[in-house]
């Protein structure tokens, strides 16, 4: 894996292990050399796992729509930042940018670039991996109402297979690392 979009809240959250989880996550993707694809701001795990990749001295790609750059939220510190006019611009270029997907603690937002991942995925508009690193026990409720889809019939448990879950962030990347590995083409000779 050479690039990693996360998706993370634009704001703090109200656990202090919300942030260092970030600004691991950030730290450990410049030192196996991943570059991070993400949303371009500059606020909350956004800014914060942005800052550690680069204070690590890895690369940092921000996909921003124009509107937030008018609000002064854009991270200016950046190896580079594409600026879009519309979030589903946004969430397209991402897609183009990496090759796999981990989401943070964070809110609709969050959600949203989440589940448009998973849902292009499911229409073959990409083979990507994604996963949820599940910051103390975050994501646990989604988890459980993922679960709940497959059981009432409106998920294969093949589709419900595709959702990573991750309790730390070696764990994270090495679990997409193999998605990807297992999704290559394999030569035969």
């Amino acid at each position: 894996m050479k690039r990693l979009a996360v998706y993370c809240g634009s704001s703090l959250g109200a656990d202090p292990v919300f942030a260092d989880t970030a600004r691991a996550l950030g730290g450990e993707m410049a030192r196996r050399g991943i570059s991070l694809v993400y949303g371009g701001g500059r606020l909350g795990l956004m800014g914060v796992v942005a800052d550690a990749v680069l204070a690590g001295g890895g690369e940092a790609y921000g996909v921003i729509p124009q509107a937030l750059i008018d609000l002064e939220v854009a991270h200016t510190g950046l190896t580079e930042l594409h600026v879009v006019q519309t979030m589903h611009e946004r969430k397209a270029r991402m897609t183009d940018l990496t090759d796999a997907f981990v989401a943070l603690p964070g809110g609709i937002g969050t959600l949203d670039e989440l589940f448009e991942a998973w849902s292009w995925n499911a229409l073959g508009y990409h083979a990507k991996p994604f996963a949820l690193l599940n910051v103390g026990g975050f994501w646990d409720n989604l988890v459980e109402l993922m679960d709940h889809v497959e059981r009432s019939g409106f998920m294969s448990s093949a589709r419900r297979g595709q959702l990573l879950v991750a309790e730390g962030i070696e764990e994270a990347i090495d679990k997409l690392d193999a998605a990807i590995a297992a999704a290559e083409p394999k030569m035969v000779w």
